[in-house]
């Protein structure tokens, strides 16, 4: 009996739980009705900017000298002085005084040469009164002798020419050798070509130099140059390349050479003077010449020989091309562009320039168009989008 009245308590329970259970099922609140989310993908888009001006073409190169010359002394001698400037890192003026050879030697054989040029002088005036002389004796005894015997000539000899011509030889070789000592004696101070800087030096006093040993560095200071590889393509946005003659002054196509100095980038103001008549036949690549002058005037750092700078050189001016960031440039040579801001359009362009974060490009697109930088990675002509305009 105990059991039975139990198992009826634990029914009456449980069946009491899933009436509750029921009627709050009954009483629970509707959820609220939500719209599905959109299928219509969301994207980001920059507007396209018109292009005017020049196109930019990008390269790198490292600073070299336009003229770079070894000083060596012309003559034997023993260094007598040193300019304080031919240091490496100084200074010097075209014309200036490198160092001086000791010159005693030379000054002796300058006045030995005057000397013998002095007695070739009296030699050749003695040799021409002699020859008048002889000339007048001869006149003389032709004129004694019967008309029969003077059709003979007389001989050089007899009219001393050969003693004449001797004379004057040896005077242009005395004066030859006159020249030849003061020569060596102007040598004998070492003069600067150009205003230059110098790269290294070695030489002081009391040391022994020889003609044609090499003794310091100097290279010009009145420009630079900058060695900027391109590839055809680049090269073919330089205004008239081919045209450009060495030297010829020129500076018709503008250059801009950047270069860091400390925790600050500075420029300089160039143009392109030429480039090399040959591919390099390991990169493929054309030299082209970036001169840049009076590298060390201004209130900034110098534009030091040996400097890795960047180079931003004016290139063609189409009539018409366009500036997108280079996210947008997909693969094939494709923009995906939008139409009133909903459909996307896909436009092929030609490439003109690639930088870090833009492409020029021609083709068919519009001032301000927006372009599609990301959000979707296929697209379909006629795709339906959104973007910041629509969301």
């Amino acid at each position: 009996m105990g059991r039975f009245k139990n198992a009826l308590i634990a029914s009456g329970i449980l069946l009491g739980a899933i009436v509750i259970a029921v009627i709050m099922f009954q009483l629970r609140p509707e959820p609220p009705l939500r719209e599905p989310p959109s299928q219509i993908p969301f994207v980001t888009t920059v507007p396209t900017t018109a292009g005017e001006g020049a196109i930019p073409v990008f390269g790198a190169g490292t600073v070299r000298p336009h003229a770079e010359i070894d000083v060596a002394a012309q003559i034997n001698g023993k260094v007598a002085w040193v300019s304080p400037a031919f240091q490496g890192g100084g200074r010097v003026g075209s014309g200036d005084v490198l160092f001086r050879i000791d010159d005693a030697d030379y000054r002796n054989r300058v006045q030995q040469a005057r000397a013998n040029v002095a007695a070739g002088q009296v030699a050749l005036l003695q040799a021409e009164e002699d020859a008048r002389i002889a000339r007048e004796e001869y006149a003389l005894f032709l004129r004694r002798q019967p008309d029969a015997a003077r059709s003979g000539e007389a001989s050089p000899l007899t009219l001393r020419e050969p003693q004449l011509a001797a004379a004057r030889a040896a005077l242009a070789r005395d004066s030859a050798a006159l020249a030849d000592a003061e020569l060596a004696l102007s040598r004998t101070e070492v003069l600067a070509p150009f205003s230059g800087a110098v790269r290294t030096e070695s030489v002081d006093v009391g040391q022994f130099v020889a003609a044609g040993q090499g003794v310091g560095r100097l290279y010009a200071d009145d420009a630079v140059e900058v060695v900027v590889p391109l590839s055809d393509s680049d090269a073919a946005l330089v205004p008239d390349l081919w045209r450009l003659a060495a030297g010829d002054g020129n500076r018709s196509v503008r250059a801009i050479v950047t270069a860091g100095y400390g925790q600050a980038n500075h420029d300089w103001e160039g143009y392109v003077d030429r480039a090399e008549a040959a591919l390099d036949e390991q990169t493929r690549t054309i030299d082209v010449i970036v001169r840049v002058p009076n590298p060390f005037s201004g209130s900034g750092p110098p534009l030091l020989v040996g400097q890795f700078v960047e180079v931003r050189i004016d290139g063609v001016a189409p009539d018409r091309y366009f500036v997108v960031p280079r996210a947008a440039l997909r693969t094939g040579n494709e923009v995906w562009a939008t139409r009133q801001s909903t459909q996307v359009t896909i436009v092929p362009v030609q490439v003109l320039q690639r930088s870090e974060d833009q492409v020029y490009v021609t083709g068919a697109l519009e001032p301000d168009q927006p372009v599609i930088v990301r959000g979707i990675q296929i697209a379909t002509e006629g795709m339906l989008v959104q973007t910041g305009n629509t969301r």
